[in-house]
């Protein structure tokens, strides 16, 4: 997780089922793909207050949530037929 001083990172967050596309807008400036009944939100998070702002928005929407990952450099999961099991 992101501490003080630490700079943005990606992370990848995989929540159960496939989002419709109405659900974008909670998720504005993100990547979002779904597959295999999951569903993986991928983009920038600033701080340690962004991601915990992203995970309550995402258990006030009443999604399950599987997995939230930081994602290596140069991999950005965009174009991914599927999300990875988690």
């Amino acid at each position: 997780m992101l501490g003080p001083g630490m700079s943005p990172q990606v992370y990848r967050v995989v929540v159960e089922g496939e989002l419709a596309p109405r659900y974008a807008f909670a998720f504005e400036g993100m990547t979002i793909s779904t597959g295999g009944g999951k569903t993986e939100i991928t983009g920038m998070i600033v701080d340690q207050s962004h991601l915990q702002g992203l995970l309550r928005r995402i258990g006030g929407l009443g999604l399950t949530l599987y997995s939230v990952t930081p994602v290596d450099n140069g991999e950005s999961g965009a174009g991914r037929a599927a999300p990875t099991p988690a």
